[in-house]
């Protein structure tokens, strides 16, 4: 008896096999699927719901289809290296060192300078004397509210 060859276990790892590393390679460079890998989430399923039905295809025609021992290879191989992706893109490389010389909240942050919207250069010391008198109090608050985003670049 000849038996038939079972692509979706194949194709399966395969996908899982370039899920992992198109993360690392494509994937974070933008920050729409960098900051959360929902790309490779999807793409680890799909592959997972291949291996899974290839399984099911070798267990339930055992006549046709062969590949139970290598289905089972395939399928721990890609859950430890869904479970290695995990670990590394959610706790692993979260943990970033504190910034021991960062301003601290309520602290007068050092001056500096950068380009605004449209390049001009923008300093803090400058923003400082912009304010304007409030008529409740009809003295000058001078607030500058800075808010930092952190990146993983």
């Amino acid at each position: 008896m000849k038996y038939r060859r079972n692509t979706l276990l194949y194709l399966g790892f395969l996908v899982v096999l370039l899920s992992f590393p198109s993360y690392f390679l494509f994937f974070a460079r933008f920050p729409m699927t960098r900051d959360f890998p929902w790309v490779n989430l999807l793409l680890f399923a799909f592959g997972l719901g291949l291996l899974g039905a290839g399984l099911l295809r070798v267990y339930k025609k055992p006549n046709e289809y062969r590949g139970k021992i290598l289905g089972l290879i395939f399928s721990i191989i890609s859950i430890v290296i869904i479970a290695f992706f995990l670990f590394f893109t959610f706790s692993f490389a979260k943990r970033l060192p504190a910034s021991k010389g960062a301003p601290q909240v309520g602290q007068k942050a050092p001056d500096f300078t950068l380009p605004d919207k449209d390049g001009n250069p923008v300093s803090l010391s400058k923003l400082w004397g912009t304010s304007v008198a409030s008529p409740t109090t009809g003295h000058a608050d001078q607030w500058v509210l800075l808010i930092f985003y952190r990146g993983y670049w």
